[in-house]
């Protein structure tokens, strides 16, 4: 379940925009405000099966976008292959290093 919460979580950081506003106010309540289906329901004057179903669609939604742009599979490629240079880098010495660290340092902060 946790890998879930965290997935779900991830693609929502990525895709959040291309969701509807009720889709995102769901995923708010429920995954990162931590509000239970009856208690979401009751703030929004619907049934806990209109929230648990607007849940399941909004997350059939966030993997739809990941199977077709794939950001958030791109983003682990990307930050392992910025690990694996780390690990390489770190056996240079001296300016080389430093040049590669600032590089790397850069990169990084594109995400």
């Amino acid at each position: 379940m946790l890998e879930k919460i965290l997935r779900v979580n991830a693609l929502y950081d990525f895709y959040q925009p291309l969701l509807t506003p009720k889709q995102q106010e769901y995923l708010d309540l429920y995954y990162l405000n931590d509000f239970s289906l009856g208690e979401i329901a009751e703030s929004c004057h619907v049934t806990r099966q209109a929230v648990y179903d607007n849940l399941k669609r909004a997350e059939k939604t966030l993997e739809a976008f990941e199977e077709k742009l794939g950001l958030f599979r791109k983003y682990h490629s990307r930050i392992a292959l910025i690990s694996e240079l780390r690990e390489r880098v770190a056996e240079l010495g001296g300016e080389e290093r430093q040049k590669l660290d600032s590089v790397l340092d850069r990169l990084e902060k594109l995400d």
